[in-house]
């Protein structure tokens, strides 16, 4: 008898996982892999909030809290949108998720009914359509380019067919790094509140830019639900803690929701966030490696014969066409983890049709690996070009 395998699991794989994997496979081989495919930060938490948080521990029992999260963490996030975005939240509307993927997964259900229509920019985050796929929704892709920025804008969403339900933007983007003007994003989310379009917005790069700080919508409106992490600019991808804040007509669903999809976010990891809130200034200097990290890819990538890049204005990616080379990213990355050993993600994962020409750096990790990387991968780059696209 052959069982059923459910509709809803059938959704695509998040690809730079995938990467992720075959760098390991080729790690535990013995061989070298530069990491430049995963949007994780080399450096952990620092010493301070470290020694910090083992102290507390030994106080703490670390059991269940509450499903919305611990009260210290939901006041200290408040605090930090008065201190960073002059904007005033009421703790009550702010819940503390096992990540931003918990965050994504609680919004969504709390927001959208199976059939619903939530548009998203394309490139864009692979994990946003997936998990609206396998909740029933339909993504509505939206193909964005240089002339927006690479993100949806009020005139982009008056030329759609048919109306949405909800909008997903992210600000700084990935794969792009683009961010959303602020006059740009007030006037999204005016219209979107205009439309009854469920804006969500995904702020899990701020903090990380490279010119204008990245604006919160959360000082715009209240119908917005945002997204946050403490993965990228606090460091803390393996201790999957994020939050949202949220419309106060969400904010019972959600509790009930989390309270019986996940009980509760890690304890250990809540008193941590605590911590970490009260030390931003010993994050900083990552944001500083970061910067040069990406001038040493925009410099030493066109040498290379790369030269056509999204504006990477925040978050720690490099978009770049590798089209003149490839019609199959999938491919090309894969040859240049096993030719070079330096594993980066394909465009295939963030754009179902033009990804195919596209390539994503991630750039968050040590600088000698971003330099090492560029002097790996000059020679082969030139290699490929005399040859032509022939094999790949």
């Amino acid at each position: 008898m052959v069982l059923k395998v459910a509709h809803r699991g059938q959704i695509p794989p998040f690809i730079v996982m995938d990467v992720m994997r075959a760098a390991a496979k080729r790690e535990a081989e013995g061989a070298s892999v530069l990491h430049l495919e995963v949007g994780q930060p080399s450096t952990g938490l620092p010493e301070g909030v470290r020694a910090e948080l083992a102290r507390r521990i030994m106080d703490d029992t670390l059991g269940y809290t509450v499903a919305l999260g611990l009260d210290g963490l939901r006041s200290a996030i408040a605090r930090f949108y008065r201190e960073t975005q002059n904007a005033d939240v009421d703790p009550a509307r702010i819940a503390i998720t096992t990540g931003s993927s918990a965050g994504f997964v609680l919004a969504f259900l709390a927001a959208f009914e199976a059939g619903d229509r939530v548009g998203l920019a394309m490139p864009g985050y692979p994990a946003y359509r997936h998990i609206l796929t396998a909740l029933g929704c339909e993504p509505v892709l939206i193909p964005v380019g240089p002339e927006t920025r690479y993100q949806p804008t009020v005139e982009v969403l008056d030329r759609l067919d048919k109306p949405l339900d909800g909008l997903i933007v992210a600000s700084p983007a990935n794969p792009t790094g683009t961010v959303i003007p602020p006059e740009d994003l007030q006037a999204l989310v005016t219209a979107c509140g205009e439309r009854g379009i469920r804006l969500i917005s995904d702020e899990i790069y701020h903090g990380i830019t490279y010119g204008p700080a990245a604006v919160s919508t959360v000082g715009m409106a209240e119908h917005p639900v945002v997204v946050n992490s403490f993965s990228k600019y606090f460091c803390m991808t393996g201790w999957r803690l994020g939050w949202l804040v949220l419309p106060p007509e969400l904010v019972r669903p959600v509790e009930c929701l989390a309270q019986n999809l996940f009980i509760s976010p890690p304890a250990l990891s809540q008193h941590a966030g605590i911590i970490a809130l009260d030390h931003r200034e010993a994050f900083e200097g990552n944001i500083q490696r970061y910067a040069r990290n990406r001038r040493i890819l925009l410099d030493g990538l066109p040498a290379a014969g790369l030269t056509r890049f999204a504006p990477a204005d925040g978050a720690f990616y490099l978009y770049a066409d590798v089209g003149h080379l490839t019609n199959n990213s999938l491919d090309f990355c894969a040859r240049v983890l096993n030719e070079t050993g330096i594993a980066i993600t394909p465009g295939l994962d963030f754009d179902d049709t033009d990804g195919a020409r596209w390539v994503r750096f991630s750039f968050c990790g040590s600088t000698e690996t971003v330099a090492t990387a560029v002097e790996r991968l000059t020679p082969w780059l030139e290699g490929r070009k005399s040859s032509g696209r022939a094999g790949l």
